[in-house]
């Protein structure tokens, strides 16, 4: 069954969205886009030093985005506003990896395939990997919810019951790392963070729990990744933008429902 290049395709985009919905219902919560953006341009050094050392991509990557979000909660409140640190951060471990990938002199490397994502070069391999990273996701979010999401409404809540915020902040920043990781073979760098925003923010107006905000934006994900493939296919365009366009068309129609329901009620 696997022979079939685009089942395994549609395979990894659902397993990609799975990991992201619960993990992108957080970043839409804590206002954390721009984090997420970070976590994910950092990738690409991690992609450049895993090529030079002959090790994993997906253990570079995640090396490295976790590195990355570490640095970033420790040098929070250090005098920087957060969207300055982010952003000196961001761009210039993208810079840094696309210089350290040029340096590769005997390497074959597709640098628009980390870009932009090559899901449809998916290998079964590939598969193991993205599926493994999607269950230790949904595995972490799943033990952590609650938590999570005290932490998420009120510091001084989850300190009153008696809840770590940072610690809580820990789990979010390994999740994410893991995510960009497994994320890396479907979207590429650039637009990882979409595929974590988009279906959430696209599931906030069908949802009245955080739970289903969850299971809405899983589903979400899951249909753009299956309608952006046979989108690409049939239309002869990059497969994972077209899985972003899809996203973002499904939050506009629901956005525009929206809105003139509110228009109806008032």
């Amino acid at each position: 069954m696997l022979d079939d290049f685009m089942i395994r395709a549609t395979l990894a985009g659902v397993g990609v969205a799975l990991a992201a919905a619960p993990l992108g219902c957080f970043v839409v919560w804590r206002r954390m886009a721009y984090f997420g953006d970070a976590t994910a341009h950092a990738a690409i050094l991690g992609v450049a030093l895993s090529l030079a050392l002959s090790m994993s991509v997906f253990a570079g990557a995640m090396v490295v985005a976790l590195l990355m979000a570490l640095t970033v909660n420790l040098l929070t409140g250090r005098g920087y506003a957060m969207d300055t640190l982010l952003g000196v951060l961001a761009h210039s471990a993208l810079a840094f990896g696309l210089v350290a990938v040029s340096f590769l002199s005997g390497i074959r490397i597709d640098l628009m395939a980390y870009l932009f994502g090559d899901i449809l070069a998916v290998s079964r391999s590939d598969l193991m990997v993205i599926w493994g990273g999607a269950a230790v996701v949904v595995a972490l979010i799943c033990w952590r919810w609650s938590s999570l999401l005290t932490a998420t409404l009120n510091e001084d809540l989850a300190y009153a019951c008696r809840i770590n915020p940072k610690r809580e902040q820990l789990v979010l920043t390994l999740a994410l790392a893991v995510t960009v990781a497994v994320a890396i073979k479907v979207v590429g760098v650039l637009l990882i963070a979409a595929l974590l925003i988009i279906p959430a923010a696209a599931a906030r107006p069908l949802s009245r729990t955080p739970e289903g905000m969850a299971l809405v934006a899983a589903g979400i994900g899951s249909i753009s990744a299956f309608v952006g493939l046979r989108a690409a296919y049939y239309l002869d365009t990059p497969a994972g933008p077209s899985i972003v366009c899809v996203a973002a068309v499904i939050f506009a129609v629901l956005s525009a429902i929206g809105g003139v329901r509110a228009l109806r009620v008032s």
